[in-house]
């Protein structure tokens, strides 16, 4: 079997539109969680998101192409354009038969959906855009960024809610180990902060209300943890197998040596109290990476910030590792970033990968009370260095969708 390697790494964030200004952001411990002022949200219950700043769409991309992409499908392409120039791919030199995208989005194109609604309620069908659905559906991130690169090979958009960057990272990786394809550009994106969204999950109690303290609002692990942030964003890789990458001469960034995937098959919303499918997916990527739970030197937790998933998650990490888990230190990149949805599992492989990379690990910030049912090494409030090799990256999803990648420092 074929070994997999990353190649080539964009993210669009709340903390920064590219990969260096992301991480200096997560190891310096800065919010990226702000009022939203796209809309007016004087009626709602919560008015703060990781909203995406500085990103001009038809400055990118020109107005004719940019109009025809809903925003989540405008982040998908422009971190893939990232993702693609640092991996050094030349698609003409390529086969792209054996070139392909796994880029998934958790609500895909909600803002056009409502914008044409409107059109169709105010001013009648004929009025409704014909692009509609094209611009609304799911894997039409996945599509357009196969056009933009030609790319010929396996294209697939896999809806698995929060876990959908690492269900993508994962079967993007093992398609490749078993020699169905050379290279896939994999991972996930969001554009969800919109009224309705922000509305429905307000409603359901999820999101945290600390609107005046908003950069304090995303605590995972915290005793004051009350709901997570909704954000916005993409994270998109490069997979590519070790033959190919090293046949072109290509700069290997790190390497995927596991996936492992499950199901709570408990409850539409809610985790299972005891992290059941958590536990078996953590297990799971650990077998096919072939290592022990002592292999494991950093966890990059799914954490939320919500009261019920970061108790299960630490449960979960507790079954798992035994008495071992309070020794590997567990960080919560959505304490900066807010909780990115579908774009949440790249954008924190990115950050597993760099932390390999450089020997450090992104706080948990906002750590100010501690919860005695949570109790593990999360990093508190200021990164570490740290002598890493290899890590683990958790993406949990409503359905109880669950989502494990193995990364590993990359050596010859």
């Amino acid at each position: 079997m074929e070994r997999v390697v990353i190649t080539g790494m964009g993210v669009i964030s709340p903390l920064g539109n590219d990969v260096d200004t992301f991480w200096n952001g997560l190891i310096v411990g800065r919010s990226g969680v702000s009022p939203i002022e796209h809309f007016d949200t004087a009626s709602y219950k919560t008015r703060i998101a990781g909203v995406i700043r500085d990103f001009d769409g038809e400055e990118r991309f020109g107005r004719k192409e940019a109009r025809r992409m809903d925003r989540f499908v405008q982040f998908a392409v422009a971190a893939a354009d990232q993702a693609v120039s640092q991996s050094g791919l030349v698609m003409d030199e390529l086969d792209r038969e054996r070139v392909g995208v796994y880029i998934g989005s958790g609500i895909g194109g909600i803002q056009t959906l409502m914008e044409q609604g409107k059109t169709l309620s105010d001013r009648g069908p004929a009025r409704v855009s014909p692009t509609l659905v094209p611009m609304m559906i799911s894997n039409m991130a996945a599509a357009m960024v196969s056009m933009r690169f030609g790319c010929w090979g396996p294209t697939l958009s896999p809806v698995t809610a929060c876990s959908i960057g690492n269900t993508a990272i994962g079967e993007a990786f093992r398609l490749i180990r078993h020699g169905g394809a050379d290279v896939i550009i994999a991972g996930g994106t969001e554009a969800a902060v919109t009224e309705v969204s922000l509305a429905s999950f307000g409603n359901a109690t999820a999101l945290s209300t600390r609107n005046e303290a908003f950069q304090a609002a995303s605590r995972p692990f915290d005793a004051g943890r009350d709901g997570f942030v909704m954000a916005e964003g993409a994270g998109i890789l490069v997979v590519e197998s070790l033959s190919h990458a090293l046949a072109r001469g290509a700069n290997i960034l790190a390497e995927v040596i596991g996936y492992g995937a499950s199901s709570d098959a408990y409850h539409m919303v809610a985790t299972h109290p005891e992290g059941r499918g958590a536990y078996l997916a953590m297990k799971a990527s650990l077998k096919e990476a072939q290592i022990g739970p002592e292999d494991i030197n950093v966890i990059n937790a799914h954490a939320t910030s919500t009261e019920a998933g970061d108790l299960s998650e630490t449960r979960a990490i507790k079954q798992l590792f035994g008495t071992g888990a309070y020794d590997i230190p567990v960080t919560a990149n959505k304490s900066m970033t807010g909780h990115m949805l579908g774009a949440a599992g790249g954008a924190e492989a990115i950050s597993l990968i760099q932390s390999l990379r450089h020997g450090i690990i992104p706080p948990t910030i906002n750590q100010e009370q501690r919860d005695p049912e949570c109790d593990l090494d999360y990093v508190p409030n200021e990164a570490r260095k740290a002598d890493l090799r290899i890590g683990m990256s958790n993406s949990f999803g409503f359905g109880g969708h669950n989502a494990v990648i193995v990364l590993q420092k990359y050596s010859s």
